[in-house]
């Protein structure tokens, strides 16, 4: 399965994923996968960063190209209030978004 498939079955069916990013292994919620400077990124809550929960809880940005050895999971997870669908970085550039049904 590629990538973009993974990630928009995880957005679809509210899975977590796993992936190295930077090095960093991370256990992410994906929300929302957009382009970006001709490039796709995914916004998604990090769950946990080496296997332990992240000091504070953000929506992250994350390049598609820095996303190595993605897995999806299956952990679902809620939308979460920090991401805004309605954004306007989203605007003309979102390819699929997570969904409240």
């Amino acid at each position: 399965m590629s990538t973009n498939q993974l990630l928009l079955e995880a957005i679809a069916l509210k899975k977590c994923v796993t992936a190295v990013y930077n090095g960093v292994a991370m256990k992410l919620a994906p929300h929302v996968l957009y382009t970006k400077n001709n490039a796709l990124f995914i916004d998604a809550i990090t769950l946990e960063k080496h296997g332990e929960p992240p000091r504070e809880k953000k929506l992250g940005a994350f390049h598609l190209q820095g996303l190595n050895d993605l897995q999806i999971t299956d952990s679902h997870f809620e939308i979460d209030e920090l991401f805004e669908p309605e954004a306007e970085k989203y605007e003309g550039a979102a390819l699929f978004k997570i969904s409240e049904n």
